[in-house]
């Protein structure tokens, strides 16, 4: 499975893309078995109503299965209920 973090947005504007190869990245079994026992892999579905602003970081996290399927979430990073949901995976996803 590949996760792919993409931050878009913020102050400068700048795009960063952070990869996970679950096979070959020493996290890479943790994050797989927390994301399958976990509610979030199920929901992840798409974006929320996001807060107007470009200096405000944007968040889109991918999963690439290994059947082919895609599943992606994106979410606003401004503190709101949606950002502190989708926060610590996307954590685990950037120290991985």
């Amino acid at each position: 499975m590949k996760i792919i973090a993409t931050k878009s947005g913020g102050f400068a504007g700048l795009t960063q893309t952070h990869e996970v190869d679950t096979a070959t990245s020493p996290a890479g079994q943790a994050l797989e078995a927390e994301l399958a026992s976990s509610a979030l892999f199920s929901t992840m579905r798409g974006a929320a109503e996001e807060p107007v602003g470009a200096d405000i970081p944007r968040w889109t996290i991918t999963l690439e299965g290994r059947d082919g399927e895609r599943r992606s979430v994106s979410f606003a990073e401004d503190g709101s209920p949606a950002s502190a949901r989708w926060r610590p995976l996307l954590d685990r996803i950037l120290a991985a």
